[in-house]
């Protein structure tokens, strides 16, 4: 039996700033991946997993170290951060009917209904009569939840600058650009079964 030498295994490293609290360093996982199926099946070419393994990975980081902390410091999760914020945008008076909430937030009706009657509950939506419709109701902001809804969607703008600035400004535009085309071309490419 001769020994023989373990396959010499590359880590990437992403350097992050050491004020966040998620684990660190952080191993690129995508690229880890790839070069897995390079070893294991050469033939495969998986070089796709590259940029939406790392996109997948920037998002949950993103979501689960930078934005849900800023929600529960309120008792909220990004669920009911999504109504307010649907709510604020959508301007004065700024309520919307459930259909409306459920369909601007991809979410089924019975979804929607617990998240309205969680803030509801917390004093931040109100439930109104609809004006033009006896049968109808909207959905509105109370006062609490306006002001609340303010200093949130300000941090949140914050941490998305903040998860920005390694990008100059032309960086952001072409990766912005570069995901629209992305997008897009889900709607025009044909799924593979």
């Amino acid at each position: 039996m001769t020994d023989t030498p373990a396959p010499e295994r590359t880590e990437i490293i992403i350097t992050r700033p050491a004020a966040v609290t998620d684990p660190a360093p952080l191993p690129d996982r995508a690229a880890r991946a790839v070069a897995q199926w390079a070893q294991e099946r050469p033939e495969l070419d998986a070089s796709s997993m590259l940029p939406l393994g790392r996109m997948s990975e920037l998002l949950h980081r993103i979501r689960t170290f930078r934005l849900e902390p800023v929600y529960g410091e309120h008792g909220l999760n990004r669920g009911e951060f999504d109504v307010l914020a649907t709510l604020r945008r959508s301007g004065v008076p700024h309520a919307l009917t459930p259909t409306a909430l459920y369909g601007a937030l991809m979410v089924s009706s019975g979804g929607m209904t617990n998240r309205i009657d969680r803030l509801e509950r917390l004093g931040l939506v109100e439930r109104r009569p609809h004006p033009h419709d006896r049968r109808g109701t909207l959905v509105g902001l109370t006062a609490a939840g306006l002001a609340l809804i303010d200093r949130l969607v300000d941090r949140h703008v914050a941490v998305q600058r903040a998860v920005l600035s390694p990008l100059t400004a032309e960086e952001q535009d072409q990766l912005s650009i570069l995901l629209g085309k992305l997008l897009a071309g889900l709607e025009e490419a044909p799924s593979s079964r």
